[in-house]
């Protein structure tokens, strides 16, 4: 017979291994355009169904599914709205999950059916899947790029005011975002620091993006946006060089590369931010504290796309090992409620 305690474990396992099946609802729920259709509103599932052709029954179920995660309620039978935390796939929430979701609805969610083939190779199941690195893809899909882009900037407007709060920036009159996708961090701390100008920089497919959010933000007059290889050369001379969840897409070898690319460029005044998660506040503290799980969650995506040698997550000592492999000093690290860090580095001799 089991106790309590062994079946409450026993029970948890399985909603942890049922939890890929919540995940794809949401996304389907969100490629179907149920969020924009109920804003504001409930609606009936008859309604729903004729407004994004599918089938009745199995809509209400799949959205009934949803009912006990606090994605929707069901005031009368049938009939569905959105909670607050279902609110967040609205195209127009502050920091919306809509294109995470669709995201792990398309290209990037099917590659973790093959992570298994990860674990016994160490290979990127992205590229098992589709043939190519998630960068490649990229760049020949500009559909998803642009999908790609906006659950970055999403993902960043859920950091901004913790940043913000722990880091000023108004030291640092001219700044580069060193792959800077779309321009929101950038175009963030711009409205912060109205005596700062700033430049994007990012691959050419990228740049048109960067423009398009720039110009939407009026801060044209004070931020441009490059083409630019970070491998290779960034602008010189400036004062503030930010690397926002660039290394954790590369392996050491190429993430020394970007670093040693970013010193070159640095004036004996100038500072690289590195922006990251860090695995370390995963690990439980003593204190009673909570663990952070997004770290490791986020661990697994860059397994699953990049595979073994490829991007990841790192701790504080790994990070501090590449900085001063790169011919870098750290100045200042902090590590945020989040789990992220803001890690702040000079020059060396």
């Amino acid at each position: 017979m089991l106790d309590d305690a062994l079946r409450d474990h026993a029970a948890q396992m399985r909603m942890l291994l049922y939890s890929q099946l919540v995940s794809r609802a949401v996304s389907v729920v969100v490629r179907l355009g149920i969020p924009e259709l109920l804003s504001g509103r409930g609606s009936g599932v008859e309604e729903l169904a004729a407004e994004t052709g599918t089938h009745p029954r199995a809509l209400e179920r799949l959205l009934r599914a949803l009912v006990p995660f606090g994605v929707l309620t069901e005031e009368e039978p049938g009939e569905f709205a959105l909670t607050p935390l279902g609110a967040t796939l609205r195209p127009d929430a502050a920091g919306s999950a809509m294109p995470t979701a669709l995201l792990l609805a398309g290209e990037v969610g099917t590659t973790w059916t093959q992570l298994e083939h990860t674990a016994r190779t160490g290979e990127s199941a992205f590229r098992k899947v589709h043939g190519t690195d998630l960068f490649g893809y990229l760049e020949q899909n500009p559909g998803l790029r642009e999908v790609f882009d906006r659950s970055q900037a999403a993902g960043l407007s859920l950091e901004t005011d913790e940043i913000f709060a722990s880091v000023a920036f108004d030291g640092y009159r001219d700044i580069v975002d060193v792959g800077g996708g779309d321009g929101a961090l950038l175009c963030a701390v711009l409205r912060r620091t109205p005596g700062s100008v700033g430049t994007v920089v990012d691959l050419a497919g990228t740049v048109p993006l960067a423009e398009k959010r720039i110009a939407e933000e009026e801060l044209a007059h004070r931020c441009t946006a490059v083409v630019g290889d970070f491998f290779d050369h960034v602008l010189p001379g400036k004062d503030l060089y930010i690397l926002s969840h660039i290394l954790h897409d590369w392996d050491d070898h190429s993430a020394l590369r970007i670093l040693r690319t970013c010193r070159a460029a640095l004036p004996d005044h100038g500072r690289i931010m590195v922006i990251d998660l860090v695995t370390d506040a995963c690990r439980p503290t003593g204190d009673g504290g909570g663990v952070h799980r997004l770290p490791a969650v986020m661990d697994l995506y860059m397994l699953s796309l990049f595979g073994a040698s490829g991007g990841r997550e790192r701790t504080r000592s790994a990070f501090a090992a590449l900085l001063a492999e790169a011919g870098l000093v750290e100045e200042e690290a902090k590590v945020l409620p989040s789990g992220m860090a803001v890690i702040t580095a000079r020059r060396g001799e």
